[in-house]
């Protein structure tokens, strides 16, 4: 297993206690589905590592979990930070027309006016905004992840559809 066969659910944030508890961070859309996981996987140095959960409390989008074998607080120190992952197949179904940021790289946006205009090369996730990053006319556009601008996906023709807001690409012109 690689993280390109998984998605990334949270990290760890820091050590909790004194019995190997850890604080996470769980970067998904309902955190709450999750409650129930039995096993999932710590990056570490470049690899996949499994982990058993012996429990899980959520609260928003925080947690306190623990692991099998992880019984002190510098067992979990060693874990400080660590990405944790879920296989693909785990992601929860979507609607017609939502779509998961993996999923829509390489997908062409379309503009409700202006029709296709280049190719989703990346997304990007800061606290405030996501953003998607798209080669248009040799130029990289960023354009706002927004219900009001990002209006559903196609995935049989691979397109993004959008109405993206006046003037935003002759900025970048």
């Amino acid at each position: 297993m690689t993280p390109e066969d998984c998605f990334e659910l949270g990290y760890i944030v820091r050590s909790h206690g004194l019995k190997g508890a850890m604080h996470v961070h769980l970067d998904v859309d309902d955190p709450a589905k999750y409650n129930k996981m039995e096993s999932v996987f710590a990056l570490i140095e470049g690899n996949l590592v499994p982990f058993l959960v012996k429990s899980l409390q959520i609260a928003g989008v925080k947690g306190i979990i623990e692991f099998e074998g992880i019984s002190s607080a510098e067992d979990a120190l060693g874990l400080k930070s660590c990405p944790l992952y879920l296989p693909l197949k785990l992601l929860p179904k979507l609607k017609e027309g939502q779509f998961y940021y993996h999923q829509v790289i390489g997908y062409t946006v379309v503009d409700k006016v202006k029709g296709p205009l280049g190719t989703i090369t990346d997304i990007y996730s800061s606290g405030a905004q996501d953003i998607i990053s798209m080669k248009y006319q040799d130029k990289e556009v960023l354009v706002p992840v927004s219900d009001e601008i990002v209006l559903h996906a196609d995935h049989g023709k691979n397109e993004v559809y959008v109405q993206l807001p006046d003037g935003l690409l002759e900025i970048y012109l």
